[in-house]
């Protein structure tokens, strides 16, 4: 399965949870690798952390942000059973080339009425890659969630209204994210049995289901 986080507007968390991602299907011993598709190499520098710091190697990390992914990934994702894309913001024709390599798309959402309004751009992008994928998939997911806050559900709501359906799983803002990057680490590596550990194992099996 290749899924790709996109969003056209930046700072809504893809690297993080493209990471997370690919790390919790790691852990469950499915061979997985990320594509750094943004130019800006985030998840290439948390691989140079990693590396730093000994830690041992999760999956792979490999920087393509080239226009051609969807000709490169397909080719990447015959060797393990997993490919997460780690996507640009802003950059469309990457965006595009991204959508049309992915199986599922994830499309990260911070609760704010902002966010839900960025997100319209990402959507007509993504009719547009259906015309050629009609079977791409696409879905939802809000993160840097406060506790019980009403805008979480309002922002849902209000993301409902379109074709496409928000996972069931939230990510909350959390400092052990952060924390856990500096260090080329994963959240649930620091603490196995925290908040941050059980809601990154609910985004994944939720994943999984969608994209079986």
């Amino acid at each position: 399965m290749i899924v790709a986080l996109l969003n056209q507007k930046g700072g809504v968390g893809k690297t993080t949870l493209a990471l997370h991602l690919a790390g919790a299907f790691a852990a469950h011993g499915r061979r997985s690798v990320v594509i750094d598709a943004d130019p800006q190499g985030s998840a290439l520098d948390w691989s140079q952390a990693r590396a730093a710091s000994s830690a041992p190697r999760l999956f792979g990390v490999v920087g393509l942000a080239r226009e051609t992914l969807h000709r490169e990934v397909p080719e990447i994702a015959r060797s393990v059973d997993h490919v997460v894309i780690d996507g640009p913001p802003r950059v469309t024709a990457l965006a595009r080339s991204a959508l049309l390599a992915a199986d599922l798309v994830l499309i990260p959402v911070q609760p704010s009425a902002l966010d839900g309004w960025a997100s319209a751009e990402m959507l007509r992008l993504l009719d547009d890659a259906r015309i050629f994928r009609p079977e791409l998939r696409a879905r939802f997911v809000l993160n840097r969630c406060a506790a019980r806050t009403i805008i979480a559900r309002e922002t849902a709501a209000s993301l409902e209204q379109s074709e496409h359906r928000v996972l069931a799983a939230r990510i909350g803002q959390r400092v052990a994210y952060p924390e856990a990057a500096a260090e080329g680490r994963l959240a649930f590596e620091r603490d196995p049995d925290g908040p941050a550990a059980v809601e990154i194992a609910a985004f994944a099996a939720e994943v999984l289901e969608v994209g079986a």
